[in-house]
């Protein structure tokens, strides 16, 4: 899959959606929540209805699966 996103940044939001691992084993829920930090600053609240580029989460999942 190509992306429009630099190495560095997906090796750093991977690196971050992994951390989340120790509160959380859902690999798809923590890709989505470092990108959506990246994104709006924040991790997501429950009620946070905000949209994150679809190519950003699907790029730092991909990079996170590769690490397992």
């Amino acid at each position: 899959m190509g992306t429009l996103y630099p190495l560095e940044l997906l090796e750093r939001l991977g690196g971050e959606a992994r951390q989340l691992e120790a509160s959380s084993r859902d690999l798809e829920r923590n890709a989505w929540m470092v990108a959506h930090r990246h994104v709006h600053g924040v991790l997501p609240s429950e009620y946070d209805i905000r949209e994150v580029p679809e190519d950003l989460f699907l790029a730092v999942l991909e990079w996170s699966r590769c690490r397992e």
